[in-house]
């Protein structure tokens, strides 16, 4: 249990209320009981706040006044709330040493404030920082590097020559290092390219459940400082993800692609092979990336939001029908001109 002036002091907040109070976790407006902190941070859930019986709500200086009981002034309610949750809830503490069944080949760097689940492999040639934790059956092949307080979730691959830097987190189902899709086609029949680069990955980076980073064809897949990846992302050979930027899940990006620093990048989003996106670019959910983006700071949208079926089909009717009436309209451009 943490007062409400400790959590305060935690996030640079002001109280209003009572700083005694004792708040076991986080919750909701509308969930939250006596023991509890919510947050407004979106105005839509401002109906809930008359109402909740939140121990106290982490609002900005405009809402204050509408708070029921207790409250902590913050500039960013939503970043606060981060905050908070984190500091209620941390990570759990790992058992420091090696898991018998374990299965360490030699020559391998192991300090002793690390942490090896069960049926891990780990082989010939891997380096682990301080502190590394890996869960149950996961795979660290020759010659992993993983740098300190990184903690890798069960059922991880690492695979060949893969590095990780600190403090990097990689949930369940992570794949690191497996072959990019390089293959050409010889008379009609496909033939596979090796696939000799590596992956390197910077410091506090973490990638979600079942994403997929593929190692370079030639020269390394990069991943840069403070990435954040959702689940299930497909990450091509040879791309490089500049530091701070943040992908939402099922999002596909082809081979030698390039995506610049401080990005945000919308689920389902597809981007083509060998195109470059410039340093702090927006790109909605849905949208279908074909060429370069070389505008800094902009936003880009495609695709076409969902509508009645009926309305749908008579639009693509009419999609259909550009050409045709593209070329009646410079007909009668060029008609007007002639006259």
């Amino acid at each position: 249990m943490w007062t409400l002036a400790e959590i305060a002091q935690h996030i640079d907040g002001v109280i209003v209320g009572d700083g005694s109070c004792e708040i076991s976790n986080v919750s909701t407006l509308q969930a939250a009981n006596e023991q509890q902190i919510s947050f407004l941070a979106n105005t839509k859930y401002k109906k809930y706040l008359s109402a909740t019986h939140a121990a106290a709500v982490l609002v900005n200086k405009e809402m204050v006044e509408l708070v029921p009981n207790n409250a902590i002034v913050v500039d960013d309610p939503y970043i606060a709330y981060a905050k908070v949750a984190a500091l209620l809830n941390p990570p759990k503490q790992q058992t420091i040493g090696i898991a018998l069944t374990a299965s360490i080949e030699s020559g391998v760097t192991i300090p002793e404030t690390a942490s090896i689940g069960p049926q891990v492999v780990i082989e010939a040639g891997v380096v682990l920082g301080e502190g590394v934790i890996i869960g149950a059956g996961s795979v660290l092949q020759h010659r992993v590097i993983v740098g300190k307080n990184t903690r890798i979730a069960p059922n991880v691959t690492l695979c060949h020559d893969v590095e990780i830097g600190d403090d990097v987190i990689l949930h369940p189902g992570v794949v690191i290092g497996a072959d990019g899709f390089g293959i050409a086609n010889d008379k009609g029949k496909w033939i596979k390219i090796p696939q000799l680069g590596r992956v390197k990955i910077g410091n506090d980076v973490e990638i979600g459940a079942n994403t997929t980073v593929d190692r370079g064809a030639l020269e390394d897949t990069v991943i840069g400082h403070g990435v954040k990846l959702d689940n299930q992302i497909q990450v091509g050979h040879n791309v490089i993800i500049g530091d701070n930027t943040v992908i939402a899940g099922c999002v596909g990006i082809a081979g030698s692609t390039i995506i610049g620093k401080n990005c945000i990048i919308g689920g389902g989003v597809g981007i083509g092979g060998h195109i470059e996106i410039a340093d702090g670019v927006t790109i909605t959910g849905m949208t279908m990336v074909t060429k370069s983006l070389t505008t800094k700071s902009g936003a880009y949208s495609s695709g076409i939001p969902a509508e009645p079926t009926a309305h749908w089909h008579k639009n693509v009717v009419r999609y259909r029908q550009m050409d045709k009436l593209a070329a009646r309209v410079k007909k009668l451009e060029q008609s007007e001109h002639d006259t």
